[in-house]
């Protein structure tokens, strides 16, 4: 590559260990990472200042580009290729599992962040206003919930129920995890020991639905379940993306432990109070058991004795 050449990419910002939060962005990343690429990465976080409105964009000189179809084919035509050890029937899979992906994984994604009410309330519409500058934090999520509903209304057109359809995208969406987590049994990786292609694809599409804290994460627990993706998202990130996933971390192990020292501060005037609580009534209640057994005797004093004796007088007097 010249020298007076120099890549930029604009991608989404990242989150949760993750160095994007977007799967376009996070399948160009995967892959120059896995190429070598030599990229300057810009954390735009606002398409409107790119040509059409869409990330991840890569400039190259007066060049842009910014879509993956476009991107990963500039990368293989500047020699940076992950895939250069795959045989052709490799090649072919590779295309293969992208299709099927787009065609059960993504849908599924799309209803998680852009209509699934309580994320889209409670995650997926904060996290964008707070990483948007105004005006667009009002703009771009409702840009994207319609157009999740619009994919939603092109695949099933025939059907008004909501609950249908998400059953139907979350069943064939965990059929496909599954087959992943076949197709990759104990290897590191789709092909082998070195990444290609197919692991850039993977990991983009498994890594936000597995790192995102998603208040409704049904088809997420569905992928916890699948042990062996787990530590190959894990495996890419800490390979690849060290920064990135030592930092979140490192910064969830503080908060953890933050948490633990207000919830014992919290706690500590309770529960002492409840010791001291327990420890009296504990005390009363043997010394009643003691009293009422004869294990203990209350002495009583002399004076107290000659009153009992003149009442039980005073009581036989008038009875006579």
């Amino acid at each position: 590559m010249a020298n007076a050449e120099i890549l930029q990419l604009d991608i989404w910002k990242g989150d949760w260990g993750l160095p994007s939060i977007d799967i376009e962005c996070l399948q160009v990343l995967a892959y120059a990472k896995f190429s070598g690429v030599p990229l300057k990465v810009n954390l735009a976080s606002n398409p409107f200042k790119t040509p059409n409105g869409r990330l991840p964009l890569l400039r190259a000189g007066l060049n842009t580009l910014d879509t993956v179809k476009d991107i990963l084919p500039f990368f293989r035509a500047k020699h940076y290729n992950s895939d250069y050890t795959l045989s052709d029937k490799q090649c072919a899979d590779v295309m293969a599992y992208d299709a099927l992906l787009k065609e059960k994984l993504y849908p599924a994604l799309q209803f998680i962040w852009w209509i699934d009410k309580k994320n889209l309330d409670e995650l997926i519409r904060p996290w964008y206003c707070k990483a948007l500058p105004f005006p667009f934090k009002f703009y771009y999520p409702g840009k994207f919930e319609r157009q999740a509903h619009a994919l939603m209304q092109s695949l099933y057109s025939m059907e008004d129920n909501i609950d249908v359809i998400e059953n139907e995208l979350y069943s064939e969406a965990q059929k496909c995890l599954t087959l992943l987590s076949m197709r990759l049994g104990d290897g590191d990786f789709f092909f082998g020991q070195q990444p290609s292609t197919i692991d850039a694809i993977v990991y983009s599409y498994l890594a936000p639905l597995l790192k995102a804290p998603l208040p409704n994460p049904i088809l997420q627990n569905h992928l916890k379940n699948c042990t062996n993706l787990v530590k190959y998202v894990s495996r890419i990130s800490q390979r690849y993306f060290e920064y990135e996933y030592q930092t979140y971390e490192k910064d969830k192990a503080e908060r953890n432990a933050e948490k633990s020292r207000e919830d014992s501060e919290c706690e500590f005037p309770n529960k002492r109070r409840n010791q001291i609580l327990a420890a009296f009534v504990a005390t009363l209640a043997m010394a009643g058991y003691a009293l009422s057994t004869g294990i203990v005797e209350v002495p009583v004093k002399d004076d107290e004795m000659s009153d009992v004796s003149a009442e039980y007088i005073l009581d036989d007097e008038d009875d006579e």
